[in-house]
Formats: C-alpha cells, structure tokens, sequence
C-alpha cells in the first residue's frame, strides 16, 4: 500500500500537478470558530471587573484617623469653640449617613416609619400612639449633649427617690417585726424564699388595662398570618 502511495506521488510530480497533504481527521466536537466570542467575552468582563475596581477604589469611605491622646485632647477643644477640621467634619458626615441608613433600614417596609416595638406589635400598629403626633427633627452634637445631661439628671432623681423608700420600708418593717410578740418575731426574722407561683400574674401597682391582652393576641394573629402567606 506505502509503494501504491508513492508511486502515485511521482507520478504526479512528472505531470507537474500540485501535491495535496493528507489530513489526519480528529475525534470530538466542531473546532471553536472565531464568531463564538469566547475571547471577546473574556475580554469584556476583565474590562468590566477594572471598571468596578476603579468606582470602588474613588467611591471608597474615609479611613479611620489615629490619633494621639494629646491630639484628640486638642480636637474635642477645638470643638467646643466652633473650630472643626476638613477631616473631622468628614467623620461627622459619614456618621450621620450612617445612622441615618440604620435607621431606615430599622424601619423595615414601613417607609420612613420608625417601629415602636416589634412588627405587628409596635404601638402605631395597635393605636395607642397616633403617627402624625410624633415630631420629626434631626439632633446636632449640642442637642445631644444637652439631653444626655437632662436624662442623668432625671435618673440620678429616680435613684434618690428610689433609695429614699428603700429606707423607709426597711424602718417600717424592722418597726413593724419590733412590734410583735416573741414567737412571732423569731418567726418574721426568717426570710422567706418560696418561689412565686407559676400560674399567677406577679403584683402590679396599677390595674391592668381592659382589652389589652386581647389587642396584642389579635395583633399577634394577623402578624402570624402575613408571615405565613408571605
């Protein structure tokens, strides 16, 4: 067969016809064209990839600053009289977006609104609190601070108050167990620590409100019943 195979190549040699080379058939699929795109997509997708590297790299936030004891010392006085820095006045801007972003995103779907509670529960949803009546305004460093006074004031106040009938009631009771016969004050001095009872309501100073507990079971039905169709 090899001889029959040269014997036509020189054959065709001496009648000057051109030679054709034998291709060897490969097993597989259909060879990649060049309209596949296979590069052009590559190629676009490592441009894309640079592009958001780049948006990330100029839309990036403000990094932490480090600084000193001394140099904070300094900054916070800076402050108090009116002078504030480029980059300071940058931290305070990112924080306030920040929270700002939290708190809408606290707010869930409601909108805007902020919830008084958990979803379903909160005090709008069972109209104890009217939305319209609650004030919208945004607090400065100075509001904060004045209000942050105002609140210690309040429950160092409480504290006193609380710690002022403390003391009355333990005088009243040493008076009232110093008042008994013998027997019974031996009795009254041993504390008592039976745990209270597990199917009653523990001791309020106020009555509870009519209907209450039926709004919130309700309440708690229809919030059960969304999460379900959801």
């Amino acid at each position: 067969m090899a001889s029959g195979i040269m014997f036509r190549r020189l054959s065709k040699l001496k009648a000057g016809m051109p030679l054709r080379r034998s291709v060897i058939a490969k097993k597989g699929g259909a060879p990649a064209t060049a309209g596949s795109g296979g590069a052009g997509r590559g190629r676009r997708e490592a441009i894309e990839c640079i592009t958001q590297i780049a948006e990330s790299c100029l839309k990036s936030s403000t990094t932490l600053r480090h600084l000193s004891p001394k140099e904070r010392l300094r900054e916070a006085k800076r402050e108090e009289l009116g002078l504030i820095s480029k980059e300071r006045q940058r931290e305070l801007d990112a924080a306030k977006a920040k929270a700002k972003a939290k708190s809408k995103g606290a707010s869930g779907g409601d909108g805007d609104r902020v919830l008084m509670g958990p979803p379903g529960l909160d005090y709008i949803s069972l109209g104890l609190v009217d939305e319209e009546a609650i004030p919208e305004y945004e607090l400065t460093v100075e509001d904060g601070r004045r209000l942050a006074k105002e609140y210690s004031r309040v429950l160092m106040r409480r504290h006193r108050a609380r710690q002022t009938a403390e003391s009355t009631l333990l005088r009243l009771k040493k008076e009232a167990i110093a008042a008994l016969p013998e027997k019974l004050r031996a009795a009254a001095m041993v504390p008592d620590m039976t745990p209270f009872p597990a199917n009653r309501y523990m001791a309020t100073l106020t009555p509870p409100i009519e209907g209450y507990i039926e709004k919130v079971r309700d309440a708690a039905k229809k919030y059960s019943v969304k999460e379900k169709l959801r």
